[in-house]
């Protein structure tokens, strides 16, 4: 059986996205590959960014089918909950769900796709010296998403694109299937920092001026955010020999 549903405003799209399911595997451009994988299609002149997500294992298969919405499902109002918002992220045009014996199998999140030039990530590589206008920028559209009660569960540094227009820098939410809608105090605004890759530096410096914007204590916001940072990483290096997203 197969689920799809498509935003009002890209109806005009809707024979398409309905042979994305047929012709996915062998056309569109890649983008990415492992365990999901993503593609960019151009459907009547518009460009399209197509997530195809991993089959999942059969517990999951029947959490989605029974208990939970799909990633893709997620991912669509989440965007439609983003942009009500004021937050960045690509529109949604539609998801799709394909179900056998009753479990959810192959699904899809078809959203517009606009050119992003910088990831976040490459702040793991640079120095904090040259990067302080990226990472103020940066701090300040983190405390806005927060006050807008925008709390991604996934704010890792691959997860956020942007670009530079004259002084200005725009940033764009990506793999949006995991949020939260809640007021973000300073404890849970901090901890919102712990996935992100960087040196120490360059997270104290964003940190004190996140707190700057929300009027929060400086000093002890930046001493949270370095905790919560150091907790998730060395866990995490402890699990990857070798990795380190942070130089002490």
């Amino acid at each position: 059986m197969l689920k799809t549903i498509i935003n009002p405003e890209f109806s005009h799209l809707e024979s398409f996205v309905g042979t994305l399911p047929m012709i996915f595997e062998g056309e569109g451009e890649v983008v990415y590959r492992e365990r999901n994988e993503i593609k960019i299609f151009d459907a009547c002149g518009t460009q399209l960014i197509v997530k195809s997500f991993k089959v999942p294992h059969f517990f999951n298969g029947i959490i989605y089918s029974c208990l939970r919405p799909s990633k893709a499902e997620r991912s669509y109002r989440y965007a439609l909950t983003l942009l009500s918002r004021g937050v960045n992220t690509s529109v949604p045009v539609a998801y799709i769900e394909e179900h056998q014996s009753g479990m959810l199998a192959s699904s899809y999140y078809v959203a517009v796709y606009e050119p992003y030039p910088g990831i976040l990530r490459e702040l793991r590589y640079s120095p904090l010296a040259g990067s302080e206008a990226l990472v103020a920028a940066f701090a300040r559209f983190t405390a806005d998403i927060h006050v807008r009660e925008v709390f991604p569960l996934d704010y890792s540094s691959g997860n956020i694109l942007y670009r530079k227009t004259g002084d200005e820098y725009v940033f764009c939410l990506i793999d949006i299937n995991r949020m939260k809608f809640l007021p973000v105090d300073m404890d849970l605004g901090a901890y919102g920092f712990r996935r992100l890759w960087g040196h120490e530096d360059t997270i104290s410096y964003m940190a004190r001026e996140y707190a700057r914007v929300r009027n929060f204590n400086v000093c002890e916001f930046e001493s949270l955010a370095l905790k919560y940072h150091r907790i998730f990483w060395d866990k995490y290096s402890r699990h990857h020999e070798g990795f380190k997203p942070y130089a002490g």
